[in-house]
């Protein structure tokens, strides 16, 4: 055997630990990276499931590809929008909020059936597995005001609701640190640009989602397995139907 060879040979080991110590260390930034599930109780107070038309929720909790991504996942819900919140209109743009500067933060509009899913149940999957609420102005890897926890009741019927409910959980003690999440109501929400639409659908091998928000859709379907479901609702499919049949 020659000399080339055998140094090849014991290269071969040397490989293949250094691939198992990156391995090693991609699956530790996995594990402090994504968010952990808490086991919450329902709202005890709640609006009560009816048999009116669809309603809108807008929450906000760090970026909005995880938390449009879990929304999308429950049953009950037509649609799940990224977007916009907290701002005006001429500065809902992706650049512009980046900036932390225009009062808006990325968040989800939610179009919900009531007689599937209440708003209380919402709530306690965007505080138990969409998004960590005790995080001041940044949702893990990710800071600013734009990535705060908020929601945006579309009603005082709503807000109600989302007051009552952090009030419950702070008493409850089911987080070790204080829940920041702000009510922010009278706020419009504008549509996020089309490349943000169903980004985690579309992209799940990006590492930022690998890392950050698929388990929050694992944490889903542990957690909630009655409302989990296995095809996602997806904003480019509302568009398909609302277009109609294309001609030939």
């Amino acid at each position: 055997m020659d000399n080339q060879e055998t140094s090849r040979n014991r290269m071969l080991p040397m490989l293949a630990i250094g691939v198992l110590v990156l391995l090693a260390f991609a699956w530790q930034l996995v594990a402090r990276s994504a968010e952990q599930a808490v086991a919450i109780p329902a709202a005890t107070i709640d609006e009560p499931a009816s048999d009116a038309r669809l309603e809108t929720a807008v929450v906000a909790g760090g970026c909005f590809w995880g938390v449009q991504g879990v929304f999308q996942h429950v049953k009950g819900v037509t649609s799940a929008m990224s977007g916009y919140a907290g701002g005006a209109a001429a500065t809902a743009r992706y650049e512009d909020v980046g900036t932390g500067t225009t009062g808006h933060a990325e968040s989800v509009q939610v179009t919900f059936d009531p007689k599937q899913i209440t708003y209380g149940q919402l709530l306690r999957i965007y505080f138990s597995v969409a998004h960590d609420p005790t995080q001041l102005n940044r949702q893990g890897p990710d800071s600013g005001t734009q990535y705060r926890s908020a929601i945006f009741p579309a009603n005082d019927s709503q807000r109600k609701v989302a007051d009552a409910y952090i009030d419950q959980l702070r008493k409850s003690g089911a987080f070790s640190r204080p829940i920041v999440t702000v009510v922010e109501p009278g706020k419009t929400f504008y549509a996020a640009e089309a490349y943000h639409q169903d980004f985690l659908t579309l992209n799940p091998t990006y590492p930022y989602i690998v890392i950050n928000d698929l388990p929050k859709v694992d944490h889903l379907k542990q957690m909630f397995p009655d409302l989990y479901r296995q095809q996602p609702v997806l904003v480019s499919d509302r568009a398909r139907h609302a277009a109609g049949p294309r001609s030939s």
